[in-house]
């Protein structure tokens, strides 16, 4: 007889179970946050070291390094600038409607790469100087004041470089000569009165586009781009700089263009006056 209260019944054993819950990413053990927290620890970084270098610079060095990296060639500053300032207005290298393209007519704007070196006051200094007596001759012109957007200086390894350059509403030479025009003329004596109080000599260079000659004609872009220069430092003689000063001329033809993928295009023709800088200014001169 079974004992009482069903000690003697054979029970199945009870079922347990349990239930594990898991987290996405291994909980607090996840490492998406680190990356996130390591991107702005080096943004902090970045930023705390931007603000180191702006004050342990002086303004000159600032402007150095901004010039630096300005856009220069095809992009200009001027772009966005808008004034009739010094290098101001449009692009120098937007679409001009130039109504002709089989004859040498001008130059094309040039910006010149900064010196390596760029930011030293005494250089940014000599620029400033010489743009603000070229904008002061010219102030009460308002056409000569907008031709001044032909106008481009920048201190360079060989000096201060300035670039009179044409477009499509202005031309330092006449068609196909070495003639100045009138305009031309009087951009050179304001470029005069920034030239004549600084030391140094000058050299001019001629450039032309690779557009060739008529068939039969008696000059070429050699004997273009030399005289163009020969007739800039005549011009630069009459107001009163000294003949010694000038170290050389030179007629470099197409072999420079500012357009390296189109030698033909007119932005090619331009005219540079380079002030050699102090380090270069007591160089020997040549005479020939």
């Amino acid at each position: 007889m079974p004992a009482a209260g069903g000690a003697g019944r054979n029970d199945p054993a009870p079922i347990i179970v349990k239930k594990v819950t898991v987290v996405e990413g291994g909980g607090h053990h996840g490492g998406a946050w680190k990356v996130a927290y390591a991107d702005f620890v080096t943004a902090m970084m970045a930023f705390f070291l931007l603000l180191w270098l702006l004050g342990s610079t002086t303004e000159a060095q600032r402007k150095g390094l901004a010039d630096y990296f300005t856009p220069t060639l095809v992009k200009l500053k001027e772009q966005s600038a808008g004034s009739d300032g010094l290098l101001g207005g449009a692009s120098l290298v937007d679409p001009d409607n130039y109504p002709q393209r089989a004859a040498q007519t001008g130059q094309r704007p040039l910006t010149v790469p900064r010196d390596a070196t760029g930011g030293q006051k005494e250089a940014l200094d000599r620029v400033r100087r010489m743009r603000e007596r070229v904008e002061a001759e010219v102030q009460n012109d308002r056409r000569l004041r907008r031709l001044l957007r032909q106008v481009r200086m920048v201190d360079t390894t060989e000096g201060v470089r300035i670039d009179l350059v044409d477009d499509a509403d202005f031309s330092m030479f006449v068609l196909g000569t070495t003639v100045l025009t009138p305009d031309a003329r009087k951009l050179l004596d304001a470029i005069a009165e920034a030239l004549r109080p600084e030391p140094g000599d000058l050299t001019i260079r001629g450039h032309t586009d690779a557009l060739p000659w008529r068939s039969g004609a008696q000059s070429n872009n050699w004997s273009l781009s030399a005289g163009r220069a020969e007739a800039t430092r005549q011009a630069l003689m009459r107001n009163a700089i000294g003949e010694g000063r000038f170290r050389r001329i030179e007629g470099v033809a197409d072999r420079e263009p500012l357009v390296q993928d189109n030698p033909q295009d007119p932005r090619n023709r331009r005219i540079s006056i380079v002030l050699a800088g102090a380090r270069l200014a007591a160089g020997p001169r040549t005479t020939g």
